[in-house]
């Protein structure tokens, strides 16, 4: 055929061609997977149901799906370029028709293959929920088939009409390629600007596609690159690996795009690619389409980053120092850089060099002098302030965390990176802080209420005990801060967190918190907050380490009381603190050499 060729073909004329003989369609490598959920599947069934029950109905009616774009190929095939997706879930409800009838009053039915998926016919012979599990596109086919026997259940009486309508009276607009036509330019001009369709699986189009001398060796290259795309976009879907590598939590399908932005960035994408939304496929199309371009070598380049990532993930150090940089707005084409053309110490030892001057405001000494690094360190952290440093303290907060995990080599603990990223984290303080005392009567009832607890617990005290009850009692107009503002301080008094002249704004008395444990005790004293923290870590919720560790008192030289937070307990935590952040800048911690 040298022209393009347009029709309408009910469904009788799909599953048949010349001669009665079924036809035969081929979805090619270059097209992503089956997708249909059960909301799509049955709305299908629902428009067709509608159809049938319109009222007046003609002889001459019919209902039209979109366009099937398929080209013809040499073997009598005819390969999908547009449409898969009805083609497929049509296929699926003439089976489950076929399913309920005798073999002899069977329809025969259309095949379809999918290029990357050889096994989808004895899949189809006997679809169960184990063989499903073997790649994404029988997961959906066994989605829509269960899918459309639900609904079959549920319309038992419509099942004849609803038959006879998709074979009769339902058609399709059968738009034919003409031979000289690329079929991936075809699918490309087809889908981009729709929303469904993404960066990457149109740049997917493009690897898979098949040249027009096409070979064995060619068709091999093309499912090995299907093969290693869906075991590298796998890997990347494990939260524990994307956020290592990204920010971005809100992505959860289609990661795979991310390595080709970062080659494309690392290639000097043209200006004005970058400013389009389509601007990744436009910066690869323009190399994949010219002559003599090989997607082999290009893939490779891609996969080369992949695995460059993952050894950086595998790696426990490289782990804790790489996810540092990149929680902090590191590009990962900045880290790749930095890596380039030197040993794995080397590179530490730069990853090391660029978080002591984005954490401490300072080049590190060279060598790094145990003592010249101490000084540095103490320095810092004595100018860091709440709020006014709050960016630098959260950044200082989360080295502490990986600097403890990375001080014993013989510790396998790894930094929770997608659960901190996926949380809003703030800056909790360890010990209440006296000015930040509730102010409304319903926020002072519930202060009260934690407090009673812990007085009943620990050190009974029977009159403080009575004159909270009796302020609790009271309505709020009775409630005033004459009476409220000396009960507040005796029972700071009591737990030890009366003003003692310590500095309570200083990362000597600052920890991480997710920001819902935060919020819910409102500058509640110690002992609230380490029974808190204890729930939380009983439950199996993520709690960072050094937090754990601030209300356990394990930085305390002494532990004279677990429920109180005194000066000596915050001297010994930001000894330790700083301590952990020498031995992680001057490499002698146990995991970071």
């Amino acid at each position: 055929m040298d022209e393009q060729a347009i029709s309408l073909k009910n469904i009788n004329d799909l599953r048949l061609g010349d001669a009665g003989k079924p036809r035969q369609f081929l979805v090619p490598a270059y097209q992503r997977g089956f997708r249909w959920s059960k909301l799509q599947v049955t709305q299908l069934l629902e428009d067709i149901r509608e159809f049938v029950r319109r009222p007046n109905p003609q002889p001459d009616d019919f209902y039209c799906l979109q366009p099937l774009v398929i080209k013809a190929l040499p073997d009598g095939r005819f390969e999908v370029v547009d449409g898969q997706q009805r083609l497929t879930t049509i296929l699926l409800l003439l089976r489950h028709f076929n399913e309920r009838q005798i073999e002899r009053f069977r329809l025969v039915l259309y095949s379809l293959e999918y290029e990357t998926r050889p096994g989808l016919g004895a899949f189809l012979e006997q679809p169960t929920p184990d063989s499903a599990k073997n790649n994404a596109d029988f997961h959906h086919f066994y989605g829509a088939i269960v899918a459309i026997e639900e609904w079959f259940t549920q319309h038992e009486a419509d099942v004849d009409d609803l038959k006879s309508a998709l074979l009769n009276k339902t058609k399709v607009i059968w738009f034919q390629l003409a031979e000289a036509d690329n079929p991936v330019d075809a699918f490309t001009r087809l889908n981009v600007g729709k929303i469904p369709l993404t960066n990457d699986e149109l740049i997917r189009a493009l690897f898979l596609r098949r040249p027009a001398e096409q070979n064995a060796e060619v068709s091999d290259v093309q499912l090995r690159i299907a093969y290693e795309w869906d075991l590298i976009e796998k890997a990347l879907q494990a939260d524990a690996f994307w956020f290592f590598l990204s920010n971005e939590p809100s992505k959860t399908t289609n990661r795979i795009g991310c390595l080709f932005e970062l080659v494309a960035r690392a290639q000097g994408m043209a200006a004005e690619y970058a400013a389009d939304a389509y601007g990744i496929f436009y910066h690869f199309n323009a190399q994949l389409t010219q002559a003599g371009a090989r997607p082999d070598l290009a893939w490779r380049e891609i996969k080369q980053v992949y695995l460059t990532l993952e050894e950086w993930f595998e790696d426990r150090t490289l782990f804790h120092m790489v996810g540092f940089l990149v929680s902090d707005n590191m590009l990962i084409n900045e880290l790749r850089t930095l890596s380039h053309g030197c040993t794995k110490s080397d590179f530490e030892a730069r990853l090391r060099r660029e978080i002591f001057r984005r954490t401490m405001r300072n080049d590190l000494p060279a060598p790094a002098d145990i003592a010249v690094v101490r000084d540095l360190v103490d320095k810092r952290l004595e100018k860091l302030v709440y709020p006014s440093g709050s960016r630098d303290i959260r950044q200082v907060l989360l080295l502490f965390n990986l600097a403890t995990l990375l001080m014993d080599r013989r510790s396998n603990i790894r930094f929770q990176f997608n659960s901190f990223k996926s949380d809003a984290w703030d800056i909790e303080h360890v010990r209440s802080v006296a000015e930040d005392k509730p102010e409304r009567h319903d926020e002072r009832k519930e202060w009260l209420s934690n407090c009673i607890t812990y007085l009943g617990a620990d050190l009974p005290n029977e009159l403080l005990c009575g004159d909270i009850k009796a302020f609790l009692a009271l309505s709020r107009p009775d409630a005033t801060n004459e009476v409220f503002d000396p009960l507040y301080e005796r029972i700071l008094t009591h737990f030890g967190e009366a003003a003692d002249g310590g500095d309570q704004q200083g990362i000597s008395n600052l920890t991480l918190l997710d920001e819902a444990t935060n919020r819910s005790y409102k500058n509640a004293v110690f002992a609230v907050k380490r029974q808190s923290i204890l729930n939380l870590d009983q439950a199996g919720i993520f709690v960072p380490l050094c937090t754990r560790n601030v209300f356990l008192k394990c930085y305390s030289p002494y532990v004279a009381h677990a429920m109180f937070w005194s000066e000596e307990d915050r001297d010994g935590y930001q000894a330790v603190l700083s301590e952990s952040l020498v031995q992680f800048f001057t490499g002698t911690a146990g995991g970071a050499a």
